[in-house]
């Protein structure tokens, strides 16, 4: 993926990293457009507008389909003077981008904005694995300030799955004692790892994946903020197939060179049910060396969206890509039962679980993808 440079570059080298931007790329509240939720957008525009918006949002779906482009949108809609809401379109809550509004927003500068997410600790140099009640307590002191007459307070908290116990028990009593024109807007691509009384507490609003033409669209003003070329027609094409409908993903995929990737992981998982282990090695030599963080994340999202459309292409008919279409009698041989799916379905689990404690534990990336194969192989063995 070609890439042009940008006169920003330095300055972005020295802020330090967030939780909620995928690296290389243009943060969710830089997207002044948002694409494929009109829905959404529609239902959080007539709640604002009809002066009886509930206290609280959990804003659901697959990550990267444009939860917090809309939460960022809702934010500038809801902190916007009179004479800035005037200009939104009737509907919408598109603010302009020259509005004083908007560029608070965008570098988080508001009064009336906080933004909870997992901090960047300064002392160890990474992100925290959790967002904690520290971040929340922040909460104690912005709620105290009481807003002009007629103004919103806005809480974003951006992928809340990731509060721990205390932090998620402290945002609750918040919720439960909701002050007055205060709106939290809580996003969520695992939603069921949320307390039960979170839910309760808030209005569900969940978006949809977006479908090819929409993906493609919203593809484009990340990429070109980010300095990047989109892909040629065939390839974007592909890419837009595995990220089935989520933004983030194809991003994920297209800087971690996903098309060859994907075609290399293809054709070793034709050689089922023996795999090639020195083709296995250059693959992970090459997605699991130190530094190569984009080309981990785009194989790992390859082989976990691989193996979810063929366990979903057996438990239902639907077909499979055409590039893959070959692999599942390979995967799924025509005597395979429902055992051999559960067998499936609990690798596919255990790679998500395994992957997450190689990225916090800092473990071999390398020792990780060579294993995943061998387990491959031992499951598609076992069905033989």
């Amino acid at each position: 993926m070609s890439r042009r440079p940008r006169a920003a570059d330095t300055e972005a080298e020295e802020a330090p990293p967030e939780a909620d931007r995928l690296e290389g790329f243009a943060h969710p509240r830089d997207t002044l457009e948002l694409f494929g939720q009109p829905a959404a957008e529609a239902e959080l525009a007539a709640a604002l507008t009809s002066g009886r918006m509930h206290h609280a949002w959990l804003l659901t779906g697959l990550e990267g389909i444009g939860k917090a482009t809309l939460v960022y949108r809702f934010a500038r809609a809801a902190l916007a003077s009179t004479a800035e809401r005037a200009l939104i379109p009737e509907g919408t809550l598109s603010v302009p981008p020259d509005t004083i509004v908007a560029k608070q927003v965008r570098v988080l500068s508001h009064p009336g904005l906080m933004l909870i997410r997992r901090p960047w600790q300064r002392e160890t140099k990474r992100l925290a694995s959790v967002i904690t009640v520290d971040e929340v307590r922040r909460l104690k002191s912005f709620l105290q300030f009481s807003a002009s007459e007629g103004a919103y307070r806005i809480v974003i908290i951006d992928r809340a799955e990731e509060m721990n116990t205390a932090a998620a028990n402290a945002v609750l009593k918040s919720l439960e004692e909701p002050p007055q024109r205060t709106v939290f807007l809580l996003v969520s691509s695992e939603p069921g790892r949320l307390l039960p009384t979170i839910h309760s507490r808030c209005r569900r609003l969940e978006l949809k994946p977006l479908g090819g033409a929409d993906l493609l669209k919203a593809l484009a003003a990340p990429m070109a903020a980010g300095g990047h070329d989109m892909p040629k027609p065939d390839a974007a094409k592909l890419v837009a197939a595995l990220a089935e409908g989520s933004v983030r993903r194809a991003l994920t995929l297209i800087a971690g060179g996903a098309v060859e990737q994907h075609a290399k992981l293809v054709g070793l998982l034709s050689n089922l049910p023996k795999l090639d282990f020195e083709s296995v090695h250059r693959l992970a030599e090459s997605a699991g060396a130190h530094g190569a963080d984009q080309e981990f994340q785009s194989f790992f999202t390859l082989l976990q969206g691989l193996m979810a459309r063929a366990l979903r292409a057996q438990a239902t008919g639907r077909a499979l890509i055409v590039e893959e279409a070959a692999l599942q009698p390979r995967l799924f041989p025509q005597n395979t039962g429902s055992a051999r799916l559960a067998t499936w379905a609990e690798l596919w689990e255990t790679s998500l679980q395994e992957k997450s404690e190689v990225l916090a534990l800092n473990l071999d990336r390398k020792a990780f993808i060579v294993d995943m194969f061998h387990k491959i192989e031992a499951v598609s063995r076992a069905g033989v």
